[in-house]
């Protein structure tokens, strides 16, 4: 079953990165990147382009070292690094971020928006601006956002209404949104971490998963 609530995700930078890339020409900086994605992922294949074209264009003094697969946690725990300053950058979710600020949890409604427009006009305009500053005080705000896709759902039986998640332990984040949807819904809401979903369902914990088609 298709949502028509759209996963939006960021990437967030550290207060004090952004302080040190002020710092002199001649001086080289690396800024480390960690993220929960595999190396196969798109979003980790255009991170590598992404470092390549900042050491182009800062002619070598800038660099991004990046740390794929969780290598420094979860995607809540690399955003706690990032806040305390550990972690220059990282990619997160809506629902990631809305246990930063609950405002993220817009991003988090099932039905909210019309269409892919409609939800466009909205990430990429004044108030999604406002809303990727929101976590200033926190040490670290949105520098970008992509839309990855519509939320959908993967299981070991059809999902086509509703009804169906029904007595079902679904995956989710650990966005408080999330969970009550789930709930609502008839469903089991379980919070797993990306990178144990696969063994997770495998193994039977959960029989099924929320998320966008790419990270499927």
């Amino acid at each position: 079953m298709k949502k028509y609530a759209f996963s939006r995700s960021l990437i967030a930078i550290s207060l004090l990165a952004l302080f040190s890339s002020g710092a002199s020409a001649a001086e080289k900086i690396t800024l480390k990147l960690a993220h929960n994605l595999e190396r196969s992922h798109v979003v980790h294949q255009a991170f590598e382009e992404m470092a390549k074209e900042v050491n182009q264009l800062s002619d070598g003094n800038m660099k991004i070292r990046i740390y794929p697969s969780s290598q420094m946690g979860s995607a809540r725990e690399t955003m706690e690094l990032l806040q305390n300053g550990a972690l220059d950058l990282t990619k997160g979710s809506a629902s990631d971020l809305e246990s930063f600020d609950n405002i993220y949890a817009i991003y988090n409604l099932p039905f909210l928006f019309n269409d892919q427009n409609h939800f466009n006009k909205v990430v990429f305009g004044k108030v999604g601006k406002e809303i990727m500053d929101s976590t200033k005080e926190k040490g670290f705000f949105a520098l970008s956002a992509y839309v990855a896709g519509t939320r959908s759902f993967y299981a070991k039986k059809p999902i086509t209404k509703p009804e169906d998640l029904k007595g079902l332990k679904i995956r989710v984040q650990a966005s408080p949104t999330t969970l009550k949807m789930i709930e609502l819904m008839g469903g089991s809401p379980t919070p797993i971490s990306f990178g144990e979903v696969y063994t997770a369902m495998q193994q039977g914990v959960v029989d099924g998963a929320e998320n966008n088609v790419p990270s499927w």
